[in-house]
């Protein structure tokens, strides 16, 4: 059995050009993600799951606009635009994406008060999601990495993953990022000194 995962990083319409937070070119990877796709035996998909009244929409806190930063109980929290709320359309996955290979889907950032960037924990760091030991129960210890966005979800899945033990690689061709204020740069440095193959 193959060690290898790919894990697919919140390739939703709300991500994409014309959705709630777009990320610049974010519909561009969908055909190599699903070269991609077609090429691991296992796949996994992750999905941004807000409720409508989400902690970290900035609609949720009068005077704050989108991308203000404020102090939750877990340490400092972006604040975004209303996106990925479930059950809506652009919660969705892009529909180019091909899911049907998916053996998993992961689905973050459900819990009403706490936001969740990565596939594995929560934003306290502490919250599992209960990847790690799904992936670790079927022997796939080699991840690699792809998706929206490069310096949030996909960065911070990746930290994650080496944190726990994995081998982990992120596909940059196949990811776009926000970049806020250089985040691409800075997150990318950080995924390099923690030891994640960056190609």
């Amino acid at each position: 059995m193959s060690e290898h995962a790919l894990i697919v990083i919140d390739v939703q319409n709300d991500f994409c050009p014309g959705g709630a937070l777009a990320v610049d070119e974010g519909d561009v990877i969908v055909p190599l993600m699903n070269q991609l796709i077609d090429t691991h035996s296992h796949v996994i998909l992750t999905q941004d799951w807000h409720t409508a009244d989400h902690s970290s929409f900035a609609s949720q806190h009068p005077g704050k606009a989108p991308y203000e930063t404020v102090e939750a109980e877990y340490g400092p929290q972006t604040l975004w635009p209303d996106h990925c709320v479930q059950g809506t359309k652009g919660a969705e996955f892009h529909p180019d994406l091909n899911v049907t290979p998916a053996e998993l889907i992961i689905r973050k950032g459900f819990r009403q008060a706490i936001d969740s960037y990565s596939a594995f924990f929560e934003n306290d760091h502490t919250t599992p999601t209960g990847l790690a030991g799904y992936l670790r129960e079927r022997g796939l210890s080699k991840l690699r990495l792809a998706g929206l966005a490069t310096d949030f979800c996909v960065a911070y899945s990746a930290l994650d993953a080496v944190a726990q033990g994995f081998s982990v690689e992120v596909v940059l061709a196949a990811s776009r990022g926000i970049d806020l204020d250089g985040s691409v740069d800075a997150m990318i440095g950080r995924m390099r000194e923690a030891g994640v193959v960056i190609r």
